[in-house]
């Protein structure tokens, strides 16, 4: 069977997609629950605004989580703890939606593909320090049974992000793919192909992000309106039984549908 299509919507765009969505168990990602440290909103009541929204939903809910403002490799305490507070946040969000999975965003940079190997430690050592800033979130994602999925941002090397799952060894952490964000990669970093990184993640993949794009920028273009291998990221997805929920994250949200239909109309997805 063919794999079912969701997509990455704010509140304010879900009674557009209403039917779209119940029409099959479509996953939604909600954004715009950040945290109030950087929105400046009330999260738990904009939560139980959107919750009666969620109602005859058959698909998984998930969230964008926190992300603006800190690195998760970072060396200094202080800034450690804000990110503690701003996880705790995001995972206080899923509770009060009922959602069952957070982005974050990978701390894995293209500067680091040759230059952590400066030092025989520097890939440890790196390790270590995301290990600090994460793993409290990973130790309450297990608790309220909420998978963390890490996605890439500027990573040059598919398997890095994979390692650096692996490293925390708990279901509660698994691996995201932006194609977009692979394709400036592979566009302007010279890392490989975007359906490599989905074949280096393998059964640890529980998210995508599908955008298309030029491979030149982050454009979170329409689906068919970039230049992205759909039928190998595709064909590589098709040789998982992890089931990753496939979100359509573009700019225009009224342009959700015609690319779920493009990718339809190609034998592709559903």
């Amino acid at each position: 069977m063919l794999p079912i299509l969701g997509a990455a919507l704010r509140p304010e765009d879900l009674p557009a997609h209403h039917n779209w969505l119940r029409e099959k168990p479509r996953d939604l990602e909600l954004q715009g629950f950040h945290g109030p440290a950087v929105e400046g909103i009330d999260v738990k009541a904009k939560a139980e605004t959107v919750r009666p929204m969620l109602d005859g939903l058959e698909g998984r809910i998930g969230i964008h989580g926190p992300f603006r403002g800190f690195p998760l490799d970072t060396e200094d305490a202080g800034v450690r703890a804000v990110i503690h507070q701003r996880l705790n946040e995001g995972l206080d969000a899923c509770g009060w939606l009922g959602a069952t999975q957070m982005v974050v965003h990978s701390p894995v940079k293209a500067w680091h593909h040759e230059n952590l190997d400066n030092q025989d430690d520097g890939w440890e050592k790196f390790v270590e320090r995301v290990d600090l800033a994460l793993r409290p979130a990973v130790t309450r994602a297990e608790e309220m049974g909420i998978e963390l999925v890490v996605e890439n941002i500027e990573d040059r090397d598919p398997s890095a992000r994979v390692r650096l799952v692996e490293h925390f060894g708990s279901a509660a952490l698994r691996v995201s793919i932006d194609t977009g964000h692979a394709a400036y990669a592979h566009g302007i970093c010279k890392a490989p192909a975007v359906d490599r990184y989905v074949r280096a993640a393998g059964n640890q993949l529980a998210h995508v992000h599908l955008q298309d794009t030029d491979h030149f920028a982050d454009r979170h273009w329409a689906i068919g309106d970039g230049t992205l291998p759909w039928s190998a990221i595709f064909a590589e997805l098709a040789k998982l039984s992890s089931n990753p929920r496939l979100i359509i994250e573009i700019k225009d949200k009224a342009a959700v549908q015609r690319s779920a239909a493009w990718l339809a109309e190609r034998g592709l997805a559903q």
